[in-house]
């Protein structure tokens, strides 16, 4: 086989037509059919870049201008924007955005799923694409200056300060700002990842109802230095934090919350409300950050679930059972499936809290329990999965499939993998009828699906 010579070269500046964003929201164009990825433009310029990186495959090129612009380019309103990995489109107008992320969902449905894009429906937009994430988590380091806390450098753990964010409800950025405060005053470490020095790893806050607030410190030692000092002062000048919990996580790793918890103050739970129904959310629970769009999501669900009163449906990956309690309000039964444990006492809390009596819980293997349920005789007349984003598993999809539900709704996170999922269902006799796509992360790559299918 002939080895292909690279046609682009170190340091070297190309004029390139951009025609799409890749997952991190960089431009893709070419030189001579060699895909280069260029951080910054958008699909229909033409831009000027310098190469920084050469592969066998691909080639990174740093911006070096935009020769003909995008009707859709903006000004990102965050000065930390180019610097700051937590958002990667807000260089795209808001109406860029929404075509954009519709036109990804009709490629992968159509390239990988062998689908018509006309089953692809006009994207749900955001109402408030700004300051919509009711939690925040943000690490914290410490450098020669003194403790540094903002979000991770694109592709770096390095931490780039901010004093607050967009995309985050105000409640969470006052939270962040005394913080920083609050360490510089009283000189309190950060951590250091590669000398694994330090105390303070990340400040997590959760807004829940009414705009009260859950804080969590987390630390890489055992004890939180002037740990009632935290909570005198959070107390004084925050008075809308209602609850403040301390966690130990000495673990390398991206993982934020360690399994120690202490209870410094307040309430042990916060409230939150989702489609008329009410969650008692804690540090571990799973809660979705964009609650309007959530509603959105969860509504077209039910939708396309389109119960009467009088049946049966399993919600498969139920996680904390908050599609499930949705479901239950308009079926007769609503069995929820979760294999990790702690979701699935989280799902039963919840019911309980709501006084929903018609749903149960099963901590199991989806592709494994509805085999043997349906050779106990149930019949579901509808199946929802919300699976993570790698989709189904093939045992899944089979097992939906053999029980033949008259209707199969699933959301998605990926539409990569709902499409190739959609595919294996479609083999299987079901017809996809439509996909709708829901921007619930406004600023970001991300974007949301959900899907009916018909026997």
């Amino acid at each position: 086989m002939t080895k292909r010579n690279i046609p682009v070269k170190m340091n070297e500046t190309y004029t390139l037509s951009i025609r799409d964003l890749g997952i991190h929201g960089e431009g893709i164009g070419s030189v001579e059919d060699f895909t280069v990825f260029v951080p910054g433009a958008l699909p229909g310029e033409t831009v000027t870049a310098r190469i920084v990186s050469a592969k066998k495959s691909y080639a990174q090129g740093r911006l070096i201008s935009v020769d003909s612009p995008s009707p859709f380019r903006t000004k990102p309103e965050c000065p930390a924007y180019l610097a700051c990995g937590g958002c990667q489109i807000s260089h795209l107008t808001y109406e860029g955005q929404l075509a954009l992320k519709e036109k990804r969902v009709k490629d992968v449905v159509s390239r990988l799923g062998g689908f018509s894009e006309d089953l692809v429906l006009p994207i749900l937009p955001a109402d408030h694409p700004w300051n919509y994430r009711n939690k925040m988590a943000v690490p914290v380091s410490q450098v020669t200056g003194g403790p540094v806390i903002g979000y991770y450098r694109q592709g770096s753990h390095q931490v780039v300060p901010i004093d607050g964010c967009l995309i985050q409800e105000e409640e969470n950025n006052r939270v962040l700002r005394f913080a920083q405060g609050f360490m510089a005053r009283h000189h309190v470490q950060g951590y250091n990842e590669k000398s694994r020095k330090g105390s303070v790893r990340h400040i997590m806050a959760r807004t829940g109802d009414k705009g009260e607030v859950m804080v969590v410190i987390v630390t890489a030692t055992p004890t939180l230095p002037f740990a009632e000092l935290w909570v005198k002062e959070m107390r004084q000048l925050l008075p809308e934090v209602v609850s403040i919990y301390h966690n130990v996580q000495k673990s390398p790793g991206n993982v934020i919350l360690g399994q120690t918890l202490h209870h410094l103050w307040g309430r042990k739970t916060l409230t939150a409300t989702l489609a008329g129904l009410s969650f008692e959310v804690s540090p571990f629970s799973f809660f979705q950050v964009h609650k309007d769009q959530a509603e959105k999501l969860y509504a077209k669900a039910l939708e396309y679930a389109d119960l009467t009163g009088s049946e049966t449906v399993i919600d498969a990956y139920c996680g904390t059972g908050t599609i499930s309690l949705c479901l239950a309000k308009k079926a007769k039964k609503v069995i929820g499936i979760e294999i990790v444990e702690a979701a699935i006492e989280d799902a039963g809390r919840n019911a309980d809290f709501n006084h929903v009596e018609n749903v149960e819980f099963h901590a199991a293997d989806a592709g494994k329990l509805m085999p043997k349920l349906y050779k106990e005789g149930l019949r579901p007349d509808v199946i929802v999965m919300d699976p993570v984003r790698a989709g189904c598993s093939e045992d899944v999809l089979k097992a939906a499939a053999a029980m033949e539900p008259k209707r199969i709704v699933y959301v998605s996170c990926n539409p990569a993998t709902f499409a190739r999922d959609a595919k294996v269902l479609a083999g299987l006799g079901y017809t996809l009828k439509k996909v709708q796509p829901v921007d619930m992360f406004p600023q970001t790559m991300h974007v949301e699906t959900v899907a009916l299918l018909e026997k």
